[in-house]
C-alpha cells in the first residue's frame, strides 16, 4: 500500500474504518457550507467507494489523511481528474476537505504541497488546477499559499449546477510544473 508522510501527516489509502468519521465530516454544516448540500451516510459511502476506485484505477486520487501522531482520519487531500474540462489538457485538480476541527492549523497546505509533489514529480503533470465557489475565500487562501494564481477562465459556472445557485460562479487556479519547481529548486 502506497502512503506519503509529510511533518504531522500520512496520505494513504482509505479504510473501511474512515467511513463513519468521513460521514460525520460531510454532514457538517460548516464544513459543506461551500457545497449544495450536506451528505447522507449512503451518499457518503458511496463517494468514498468512489474515491476508492479512482485511486485504484489513476495510482492517484484524494487520499485519506490522518494525523502521524494519533493515526486519527481528519479528511481527504489530493488529486483528481473531474467530470468536466475547462479548456486544460490534463485537467486535474488539487482538493480538500478536512473536519473542522483540524482547521486553521495548516494541514491542508502542508497535505497539499505533499499532493502538488506527486502531481509533478511522480504524475509528471504539466500543470494541477483548483476550483471552488467564488465565496469560499479560505480555500481560495490555501490555493495561493500553495503559489496558485488564477487561470483562464478564472470565473465559471459549474457545470453540476443551475446557473441562478448560489454557489454556481466558481474560480480556477492553477499552478505549471515548472513554477512548482522554481519554488522548490534545492
Amino acid at each position: 500500500m502506497v502512503m506519503y508522510s509529510t511533518e504531522r501527516l500520512t496520505l494513504r489509502a482509505w479504510h473501511a474504518s474512515d467511513l463513519i468519521p468521513f460521514a460525520a465530516l460531510n454532514q457538517d454544516p460548516d464544513v459543506m457550507r461551500y457545497f449544495p448540500s450536506v451528505l447522507s451516510r449512503a451518499q457518503s459511502d458511496a463517494m468514498a467507494s468512489h474515491i476508492q476506485s479512482k485511486l485504484a484505477d489513476n495510482g492517484f486520487g484524494f487520499w485519506a489523511v490522518e494525523l502521524t501522531e494519533t493515526r486519527e482520519f481528519i479528511g481527504f487531500v489530493g488529486l483528481n481528474r473531474p467530470t468536466f474540462e475547462l479548456g486544460h489538457q490534463p485537467f486535474v485538480e488539487i482538493g480538500w476537505r478536512l473536519a473542522s476541527p483540524h482547521w486553521g492549523k495548516g494541514y491542508a497546505t502542508e497535505a497539499a504541497q505533499k499532493a502538488l509533489a506527486i502531481g509533478f514529480e511522480d504524475v509528471e503533470l504539466p500543470a494541477i488546477y483548483a476550483f471552488t465557489t467564488e465565496s469560499n475565500l479560505p480555500s481560495q487562501a490555501v490555493m495561493k499559499k500553495l503559489g496558485m494564481t488564477p487561470a483562464a477562465p478564472f470565473t465559471f459556472l459549474h457545470p453540476h449546477l443551475a446557473a441562478d445557485h448560489p454557489l454556481a460562479t466558481h474560480v480556477l487556479y492553477a499552478i505549471s510544473k515548472a513554477t512548482w519547481q522554481a519554488d522548490h529548486a534545492d
